[in-house]
């Protein structure tokens, strides 16, 4: 796995040049189209429905065919998907390329955290699972500010250059993975995964009430911080005063914590203390941190640092509740699993996000940025509480 893994990082750091898009180029595409708010939540939600459907059946194909395919859709299709999106030039083509590119990014999870998982012993889970996020985050961080430097550089294509652009590596990216796949060392690494899952026992009884449990607070609760999540460009651009295009560089310094070790950090302490703790705590601090963010008056040093630790909670949670769902998982439906997590995680952002939209446009007092933000934090804070009763008892 030592000598696989770093081929995984790079995968998954090309796999999300072009995911990490959307949302901080939410407000370019808002001017580009003369869209509201609610007609510009709809690209997100568009995306987050494609990806999220997506990921239930490549789970299940995973199961019946293997990763090799679906690993190399989720990065070669993703770039073919991305540039298409970037050449739309109508508001109706752009959403239909932009639900083509999620639709592809769903090869790419339910294949490749099973396999990394299979491959390495209990013990050192969390670790492995935090290196692998770091390609992952690194792109979230670093997609941005090279989209406000193409859209500062070609501003004539507005948010269109940045898909573009970065299709290109993507694809490169995509290309080398498979070859790596296809040839002795990828081979071998899948064999090894395959036959490491066979051997494994059977998780602890009682793990259907904590998949559950952790479903519902991912629908609910991270239903209702994945919304927030999705306005907040908007929110940055119309209440904080920022532009299309330095609100980009704005967004990206939450993932900065991920890529200094945030999630290497979250993975051993995952490895020493157990996952079910850190989920719990984490989730909580989710909701209490949305609450400071509706305080929020202006991109200040405070603001800063908001993103900054609210980047530090995702960081630390994202390895732990990947080696959590492992350990109450059969191996034999484990990629359908993170299919169906995968799946929860976008499609319930996918349907909170419009409503927040519509409602922030009909009714900007009731229902402005900041009163929409303290619903969710309420109900983030309330589910994360409730569903660590269910989950509790969970051992490594």
């Amino acid at each position: 796995m030592r000598t696989g893994l770093p081929w995984f990082i790079m995968a998954h750091f090309g796999h999300h040049l072009l995911t990490a898009l959307p949302g901080p180029l939410l407000p370019a595409i808002r001017t580009a189209f003369g869209l509201n708010n609610f007609q510009a939540t709809l690209v997100t939600t568009i995306y987050a429905f494609s990806s999220g459907a997506g990921n239930i059946p490549a789970g299940r194909l995973v199961d019946k065919i293997g990763p090799t395919v679906l690993l190399t859709i989720g990065t070669l299709g993703v770039a073919i998907g991305g540039m298409l999106t970037g050449l739309s030039n109508s508001y109706i083509m752009f959403m239909i390329f932009l639900a083509v590119m999620g639709f592809m990014t769903a090869g790419y999870h339910p294949a490749s955290t099973p396999m990394i998982l299979s491959a390495v012993e209990p013990e050192k889970r969390g670790r492995a699972v935090g290196l692998h996020l770091v390609g992952g985050n690194a792109s979230f961080f670093i997609a941005p500010l090279i989209a406000g430097g193409v859209m500062w550089l070609w501003p004539s294509m507005g948010f269109r250059g940045p898909f573009i652009v970065l299709s290109i590596p993507t694809a490169i990216f995509g290309i080398i993975f498979f070859i790596y796949l296809t040839k002795r060392g990828g081979l071998t690494h899948v064999a090894a995964a395959r036959k490491a899952a066979a051997e494994e026992k059977p998780p602890q009884p009682g793990y259907k009430r904590r998949l559950w449990a952790y479903l519902v607070q991912m629908v609910v609760g991270g239903g209702a911080g994945m919304s927030v999540q999705a306005l907040m460009a908007l929110f940055i651009v119309d209440k904080l005063g920022a532009t299309d295009t330095s609100v980009t560089w704005i967004m990206s310094v939450s993932f900065l914590p991920a890529i200094i070790g945030g999630t290497v950090v979250g993975g051993w302490i995952s490895d020493r203390i157990g996952s079910v703790k850190v989920i719990i705590v984490t989730g909580i601090l989710s909701g209490l941190l949305i609450f400071w963010l509706r305080w929020s008056t202006a991109v200040n040093f405070w603001f800063f640092l908001l993103l900054f630790i609210m980047g530090v909670n995702q960081a630390i949670r994202m390895p732990v509740t990947e080696v959590f769902i492992m350990g109450q998982t059969p191996a034999k439906s484990r990629a359908t699993i993170y299919g169906i997590y995968y799946f929860t995680m976008q499609y319930t952002g996918a349907i909170f996000a419009p409503i927040y939209g519509w409602l922030i446009t009909e009714y900007p007092v009731a229902c402005s940025f900041e009163n929409l933000f303290f619903y969710s934090a309420i109900a983030v804070t309330i589910v994360s509480i409730v569903t660590s009763f269910f989950i509790w008892d969970a051992k490594n």
